[in-house]
């Protein structure tokens, strides 16, 4: 294992234009669980994944009404970055972090100090509220605020539609610009590194292959098996906060 680390950070030392996918994996050690890992969210509570569910929550007021308590209630409002996303700051430092593709919604990457303009969320951002009729976004604790002075189901204020997280539920359309732009900079990888993500969510998957394809070496670092280990160029199981710093860098808490 530790050949394998050394020969990877090497890879990353000579890489020019490094981009990294992340899922949720990587902030798991923060305190937020994952969705389909062995004590994932949705592995323990499978009534869960219909919060997440656009059809369900537009239709359905009970479903909105937990789903509000569920988000005053996330483990991410007070999560601290670790020191895998500390790594990937180191990344961004030396200059080597060409883009940073995100699936998380936790906006850890940056609070950790990575550039927003380096990050591209596929998934949205659970900090921020939107209006599903009228478009209108806002900081998502002002709405929580509400929710915690009596109201279970906030209205838009503007036009009374319903808000949910800025987040990309099941059933709706991802961004195509987003998944545009996150399939161009995996062509434009000559590293690509997969963290803590099972790769199983399409397009933002074919992010691997695309950069495989285009050249690239592919590392994987994930707690479980994916269906691109068989042409990742390293595949590395373990603690992500322990082996990213290793192969990556180090940035102090708060530097």
């Amino acid at each position: 294992m530790n050949a394998m680390l050394d020969a990877v950070k090497g890879w990353i030392d000579g890489a020019e234009r490094v981009v990294v996918l992340s899922g949720a994996g990587i902030s798991t050690d923060s305190g937020i669980p994952d969705f389909r890992g062995p004590q994932g969210v949705w592995t323990r509570n499978p009534k869960a994944e219909k919060l997440s569910d656009i059809r369900y929550y537009m239709t359905d007021p009970e479903v909105r009404r937990l789903s509000w308590q569920s988000r005053l209630d996330h483990t991410a409002w007070s999560a601290q970055p670790n020191a895998g996303h500390r790594a990937l700051v180191a990344l961004e430092r030396r200059g080597k972090l060409h883009a940073l593709v995100t699936q998380n919604i936790d906006e850890l990457h940056q609070l950790a100090g990575n550039s927003a303009e380096r990050v591209i969320e596929v998934h949205g951002t659970m900090r921020k509220a939107v209006c599903m009729s009228c478009g209108w976004r806002g900081p998502m604790q002002e709405t929580l605020q509400r929710v915690r002075a009596g109201e279970e189901d906030p209205p838009c204020k503007v036009c009374g539609g319903i808000l949910k997280s800025a987040t990309i539920s099941f059933g709706q359309a991802l961004v195509p610009e987003v998944i545009d732009r996150t399939l161009r900079v995996a062509a434009e990888a000559d590293l690509f590194l997969a963290i803590g993500t099972s790769l199983q969510v399409y397009p933002v998957a074919g992010a691997v292959p695309a950069a495989k394809s285009a050249g690239a070496r592919v590392v994987i670092l994930n707690a479980q098996q994916t269906p691109f280990d068989d042409i990742a160029d390293a595949v590395l199981p373990g603690s992500i906060s322990e082996i990213l710093p290793r192969i990556c860098g180090k940035v102090a808490p708060g530097n």
